[in-house]
C-alpha cells in the first residue's frame, strides 16, 4: 500500500476518536472543496479524505503541525487565522472548518465573518463554557476548571476568548449569519435532543457544532 494512503488512512482511524471529527464529517458533502483552518496535526483533513474523498486544504499556525500533515501527504500551509485569511477570494470553498479553534483566536468575530466569505458554508466547533460543570466548578472552588475538554490551566491553555453556545448564536447573529444545522454533544458525547432551546443546550452541552451560511 502507498505510504501516503496507509498514514492517511491511519490518521483517520485516529481522529474517529475524537466525537466532533466525526460530527463534522458528516456534515461535509463528498467531493467538496474544504479548508481546514487551525488543522493541527491533520487528524480532520484525513478523515473527510478517507469517509468523503474531499478536495482538502489545510490553514495551521505551528511549523510542527504543518510539517506532520506535508510528511502524511497533505496539502497544509502555515497561516494564521487572525491574519491571513483576507488573502482567499470569496466563495473560493464549499465548507470552511474552524475545529475547536475560534475561542483561541485574537478576532473570533473577524474571524466568523471571513469564513462566511470565503466559503459557502462554515462549520465551526466549539467547547461550551457554559456547561453546568464548568458553573459548579466555578461556583464551588472559585478556580477555573480542568476537564477532559478542556485539559490545561488557565495558564496554559490558549483560550482566550471564553464563550458559551449562547454566545456564539448570538455573535452569528450580528454576523447576520444563518445557522443552518447546530448540534450540541453532552458529556458522554451523544447528540442531544434537536428542539431543545439553546437555554438547555447551554446547560447541558459540552460542545456544539454549528453549520453557519450567510
Amino acid at each position: 500500500m502507498d505510504t501516503a494512503i496507509a498514514s492517511t488512512q491511519s490518521l483517520a482511524n485516529a481522529a474517529a476518536t475524537r466525537v466532533d471529527l466525526r460530527v463534522i464529517a458528516d456534515l461535509v458533502s463528498p467531493g467538496a472543496r474544504v479548508l481546514d483552518i487551525g488543522c493541527g496535526d491533520g487528524s480532520l483533513l484525513a478523515l473527510l479524505q478517507a469517509r468523503r474523498s474531499v478536495d482538502g486544504r489545510g490553514v495551521e499556525l505551528s511549523q510542527a503541525g504543518v510539517n506532520e500533515c506535508v510528511a502524511r501527504g497533505l496539502s497544509v500551509i502555515q497561516g494564521d487565522a487572525d491574519t491571513d485569511l483576507v488573502h482567499y477570494p470569496d466563495n473560493a470553498f464549499d465548507f470552511v472548518i474552524l475545529s475547536q479553534t475560534i475561542q483561541a483566536t485574537r478576532n473570533p468575530k473577524i474571524v466568523l465573518q471571513q469564513l462566511l466569505r470565503i466559503g459557502g458554508r462554515a462549520i465551526v466547533s466549539l467547547p461550551n463554557f457554559g456547561h453546568w460543570s464548568i458553573r459548579l466548578h466555578l461556583g464551588f472552588r472559585g478556580r477555573m476548571p480542568v476537564t477532559e475538554n478542556l485539559p490545561m490551566s488557565w495558564y496554559d491553555t490558549p483560550n482566550i476568548h471564553f464563550c458559551t453556545i449562547r454566545d456564539f448564536v448570538a455573535m452569528a447573529e450580528e454576523l447576520g449569519a444563518k445557522v443552518e444545522t447546530a448540534i450540541a454533544l453532552n458529556a458522554s458525547g451523544e447528540r442531544m435532543g434537536m428542539r431543545m432551546p439553546w437555554a438547555f443546550w447551554n446547560l447541558f452541552g459540552e460542545q456544539a457544532v454549528f453549520v453557519l451560511k450567510r
